[in-house]
């Protein structure tokens, strides 16, 4: 029996391009290369589409030295609708074949692959391909969006306004009367399409609040102000269900910081001693249960498909959605397979069940 043909693809533009290729990096030395053979595909900073060695160490996490995909003179190309082989074209101008790929799996983070751009190409280029569609893409990477729809399912979010640039630009005090209405400091400032924590600032006295914002708004033209929550920080992993049933949830993993102001990118990545995560969290089974039912209903919300992270905090007075991940980072030691191994599926099972988990609903 032939081999599934998988396309992986990572890097991108966004500000997670390193993470995209640690991510991939996992994803390269756990892959059953028994059922499936791998076609590493590497966009660069810039957006072109390079051919890659299968060789995860290029692409792992040394210190604080964040791996890139370079452009090296070949370049490859999209097969055009109704065409499966891959090609590529050197520097001469020679095309070669990479053969016909299956499947790709896109584990680029942020914009520009995360938020339905790469779905869109892949859609109209009827390829399957591994997690969620156009829509659930958008509206999960779109933190003003997602909490709207998660609102109109009845499903409880952290308090926060939204600030677009223009109205920044040209109307400050209208969009710092909003966000006095969120009460009580500390606040949190975030670019509304971005991840990772990249642009991210706690704000703890409001003469920080325009650098704040500046910082939100190199990374897009809208921010999104939430109230600082005291509460735990939990999380639940969510797969798409087989046959047409409903998603399946995760035990429970709670993040731990130490010695930082919050998870921000550096002890996500760069600083593992400030963190401590916690699998599985200490939850009672009634928490845990209300929870999963919780992260079910954020999948089904914005119209999930395959898979996601749902992130919570737990306060006194319950569980508050904070946002939902619909690519989350996917290196063995990060919480999304960490998540599944206690829950019982094993890191090169869980890549194994997406795959055929896009393959069943491209059918």
């Amino acid at each position: 029996m032939s081999k599934i043909r998988v396309l992986l693809l990572f890097g991108g533009r966004s500000s997670e391009h390193s993470i995209s290729c640690v991510t991939a990096a996992g994803v390269m030395g756990a892959i059953d290369r028994n059922r499936f053979e791998l076609v590493p595909v590497g966009i660069t900073r810039t957006g072109t589409l390079v051919p890659v060695d299968d060789n995860p160490a290029l692409f792992t996490l040394t210190g604080d030295a964040l791996p890139t995909v370079e452009f090296a003179g070949t370049k490859c190309i999209w097969p055009e609708l109704g065409d499966k082989e891959l090609r590529c074209i050197d520097s001469d101008g020679k095309i070669h074949s990479l053969g016909d790929i299956d499947l790709v799996f896109p584990v680029l983070h942020g914009p520009y692959g995360e938020d339905g751009t790469i779905q869109g190409l892949l859609e109209l280029l009827d390829i399957p391909y591994v997690g969620n569609g156009v829509f659930a893409s958008a509206a999960g990477m779109d933190k003003e969006f997602t909490k709207a729809l998660f609102q109109a399912a009845g499903i409880p979010v952290t308090p926060h306004v939204v600030i677009r640039e223009r109205n920044w630009m040209h109307d400050p005090e209208s969009c710092l009367a909003k966000v006095a209405e969120l009460g009580e400091l500390p606040l949190f400032v975030k670019p509304a399409r971005a991840g990772s924590s990249v642009g991210v600032s706690k704000v703890s006295d409001m003469a920080e609040f325009g650098d704040a914002v500046a910082l939100a708004l190199d990374n897009d033209n809208k921010v999104v102000v939430e109230r600082g929550l005291v509460g735990r920080e939990v999380e639940c992993a969510v797969l798409g269900g087989r046959d047409g049933k409903r998603p399946r949830v995760s035990v429970a993993g709670e993040i731990i910081v130490t010695g930082r102001d919050f998870y921000d990118f550096e002890a996500k990545y760069l600083d593992e001693s400030s963190v401590q995560l916690v699998v599985p969290a200490d939850l009672t089974a009634e928490q845990l249960d209300e929870m999963q039912s919780i992260a079910r209903r954020a999948f089904e919300a914005i119209g999930g498909a395959g898979l996601a992270r749902v992130d919570f905090f737990l306060t006194k007075d319950g569980f508050l959605v904070n946002e939902i991940n619909t690519m989350p980072g996917f290196t063995p030691l990060s919480m999304f397979p960490m998540l599944w191994q206690a829950t019982g599926i094993s890191y090169p099972d869980l890549i194994s069940e997406l795959i055929d988990l896009a393959l069943e609903g491209h059918l």
